[in-house]
């Protein structure tokens, strides 16, 4: 839900489907930021003989902008090419998967990581190989090693990989899209109280699923504009951050078994910043269009952000129980909380300690304050819980970002503008009821932080 499916062209498309966006100050390395961006989601793990990878076709960049105009000022692309040893086996592998140049690994895929930055392209690595998929214990008994064998560190300073994950979103999809179902309340839902007795118990759609991520560590240096000072409430310690997926305008299928080609310039065909801007706020017959444009252009959705469709179904799905967000609502107040979070960050004195607004540029991006260190021991609901390490101050892996956001939709950061507002009850309460505990596969307390993809085997886990 994070964006998986989220536009009627690209969930035609997953190969080019961005899923998730991640950027954080590293708890490891401190001085350095990551940034995940997920593609291919919901991935079956037991899907061969064909398993999932990135596309040759496709160009995936994740951007950085440090200047506040929603345009990128760094980007790091990654271009793919794949490669069979075996043209006469239908199989992935014929035997164990033990290191990247296995020659029992038919299927084997290459990168190349390109830095822009001032008009210039500077290529950092070429051809450089991503694991296997995770098959099972026959194929890939030791995949721990292949992950660390494709982890590189640069003589540029960035470490990177490209490879499958364990999805690491968690959210109950299956609730949320039957008419906009929260199960831990259920039973006080406009229709769901004619069926439901008592609360139920969540469910993860997303949990034992894989995804294909590229990670990028990269030193703060690499990352920020120039400036004399980097703290907390100087503005050149944020960075906005975003993804994207390119394809060539012309493509011309082949015929007759003749190889299919493409040409002409790219064209962006998928993007993402904050997780549930275009799966939630940009309505249907916008979602395409906004997938095309870049960042600097989202004032054309501002109005979705001011008053989002989801704030006035939460009083008509549960009656009763929101009634300060329905007056909210009919006096068309604009939500400007939800544009301060979205498109132009949060500025300085509406929460102690905390800015990380980028200007008045309207674009949606992670925005992340990396002055602000990484926290021992984070809090689930980032912002909202008092950790300003968390969301929406960039986004890390555990952070739980449905929660949060439904709670900033049902009236919780109101009163940041507004202090005659008081919120709901319900409002600072309001959630789908999971949290990282909920994901089977465990994050990584080190690079690339996502947890080790399920392998196709033991998925479903078998019977005894």
């Amino acid at each position: 839900m994070s964006s998986h499916r989220e536009a009627p062209e690209i969930a035609k498309d997953p190969v080019a489907d961005s899923s998730d966006l991640y950027a954080f100050v590293s708890p490891d390395k401190p001085d350095s930021v990551t940034l995940i961006a997920n593609y291919v989601p919901l991935q079956l793990p037991s899907g061969g003989p064909n398993f999932f990878e990135f596309g040759d076709d496709v160009r995936y960049e994740i951007h950085i902008d440090n200047d506040g105009d929603g345009r990128p000022d760094v980007t790091y692309r990654f271009e793919f090419t794949t490669e069979i040893t075996n043209p006469n086996s239908f199989l992935y592998n014929t035997g164990p998967i033990d290191s990247l140049d296995s020659e029992t690994w038919n299927r084997r895929q290459f990168y190349s990581l390109t830095r822009v930055a001032d008009g210039r392209e500077h290529r950092l690595a070429h051809k450089l190989p991503c694991p296997p998929c995770n098959v099972g214990p026959l194929s890939t008994p030791k995949y721990a090693d292949l992950v660390r064998q494709a982890t590189y560190s640069l003589s540029t300073g960035e470490r990177v990989f490209a490879g499958q994950r364990a999805d690491g979103f968690f959210v109950d999809l299956g609730a949320i899209f039957d008419l906009g179902t929260l199960r831990p309340f259920q039973q006080l839902h406009v229709a769901g109280k004619k069926i439901f007795k008592a609360e139920g118990e969540p469910v993860n759609a997303t949990d034992r699923m894989n995804v294909h991520s590229l990670a990028v560590q990269v030193p703060l240096n690499r990352v920020r504009r120039r400036a004399n000072r980097y703290g907390a409430g100087d503005q050149a310690s944020v960075i906005g951050v975003w993804t994207s997926a390119s394809r060539r305008q012309v493509r011309v299928l082949g015929d007759r078994g003749a190889a299919d080609t493409s040409t002409g310039p790219f064209t962006q065909v998928s993007r993402l910043g904050n997780p549930l801007f275009n799966e939630v706020i940009v309505p249907m017959s916008k979602k395409d269009l906004w997938n095309s444009l870049p960042p600097s252009e989202d004032k054309r959705f501002a109005k979705f952000v001011e008053q989002p469709e989801l704030a006035a179904l939460l009083p008509a799905l549960y009656p009763d129980v929101f009634p300060n967000l329905d007056k909210l609502n009919k006096s068309k107040k604009a939500r400007a909380d939800l544009v301060a979070i979205l498109l132009t960050g949060v500025p300085a004195g509406l929460i102690d300690g905390f800015t990380n607004a980028t200007g008045d540029v309207q674009a949606d991006m992670l925005r992340l304050n990396t002055a602000i260190p990484p926290t021992r021991r984070p809090d689930r609901f980032g912002v909202l819980g008092g950790d300003l390490a968390g969301f929406p101050n960039g986004r890390r892996v555990g952070d739980d970002v449905v929660s949060i956001a439904l709670r900033a939709i049902a009236g919780v950061t109101v009163p940041l503008v507004d202090k005659t507002f008081r919120p709901d009850a319900a409002a600072g309460a309001v959630t789908p009821g999971l949290s990282a505990a909920d994901v089977t596969a465990p994050f990584l307390g080190n690079f690339p932080y996502l947890g080790t993809p399920y392998d196709g085997f033991n998925n479903p886990p078998a019977s005894s």
